[in-house]
């Protein structure tokens, strides 16, 4: 009776922890479209074709992930209006910002021509870009799509107005296509299907994370390592920086910044460890709190 009641009990646990590591999955995922328009062949941020392609790629991304504005989302803290943004600006600002903080961004540039004839006027349109990870700057993946062939534009059609009109219904068109396709993409990173064996793609869509230990001795960082290497999602990690009483790790995990949050702390209690914990970005930072009078290390008297 006692072995059956065991094994009832053991049941009844196992089914607890499913449930809760279902409760504590990963973070939902933080979306930004952005505009890069450094190329002066491009269409600048500004024109209203960019914004309906916007729109159009957000419509569809949205149902993948938590999508934002960029300038509602930066209106305090960035000077709005600029254009000809280079890559390395609109990924300070992607990664500058924290409320909410991104974990993918998408930035996107629209091409656009009119060929002029005695007779006709012919335009052709084509979207490029690339899809990355905002914390670690992972390429996540890269995409094109352009008008399958150039279409007839009237030739009456000489005015500014005229032609944004003209060239932004093409363009949207692309945009409903493009964000489909990234939706499909972004959908496997996120949910990847394991079914073919494939181990890559488990490991998909990771995080870089870098956990900086102060006032941490080595025989204390042998002990945590221990914990890190047993977290779910881990992949791999590696020392950056490594002195005497500090040390600083770069962690690779599938599991968000929330959840690993959770597993330092229970980490800090199980070694009986007292420790401040801070974050910013992609960074947690754990300075070592010692008291007065108690010597943590283990005295060599004892034996081995």
């Amino acid at each position: 009776m006692n072995w059956l009641l065991k094994i009832v009990v053991l049941s009844l646990t196992l089914s607890m922890f499913t449930y809760a590591s279902y409760s504590y999955a990963a973070d939902s995922v933080n979306l930004l479209i952005m505009i890069e328009d450094a190329d002066k062949d491009s269409i600048p941020q500004d024109s209203r074709i960019n914004r309906r392609v916007n729109a159009s790629i957000s419509q569809q991304l949205n149902h993948i992930a938590d999508v934002y504005d960029e300038t509602s989302i930066t209106l305090n803290s960035f000077k709005q209006g600029r254009v000809r943004r280079s890559d390395a600006e609109l990924l300070d600002i992607a990664r500058s910002i924290t409320r909410p903080p991104i974990d993918i961004v998408v930035i996107f540039s629209i091409y656009a021509s009119v060929n002029t004839s005695e007779y006709a006027k012919k335009a052709r349109a084509r979207i490029e870009g690339r899809m990355l990870n905002a914390k670690s700057g992972q390429f996540l993946d890269n995409f094109e799509v352009q008008s399958p062939k150039s279409w007839a534009v009237p030739y009456a059609c000489d005015k500014q107005t005229c032609m944004l009109e003209e060239i932004g219904d093409e363009a949207k068109v692309l945009g409903d296509e493009l964000g489909l396709i990234l939706a499909e993409k972004l959908n496997w990173l996120l949910n990847p299907d394991n079914t073919d064996g494939n181990a890559q793609s488990a490991v998909a869509m990771f995080n870089d994370y870098y956990l900086e230990f102060d006032g941490f001795s080595a025989p204390d960082m042998a002990s945590i390592e221990e914990y890190l290497l047993v977290f779910s999602g881990y992949i791999s990690h590696r020392p950056t920086q490594q002195r005497h009483t500090r040390t600083t790790l770069l962690y690779r995990s599938t599991i968000g910044t929330a959840k690993l949050s959770r597993n330092i702390i229970k980490l800090l209690e199980e070694l009986n460890m007292r420790a401040t914990l801070n974050f910013e970005g992609n960074a947690f930072s754990l300075k070592r709190i010692t008291l007065r009078g108690k010597n943590s290390t283990r005295d060599i008297a004892d034996g081995w």
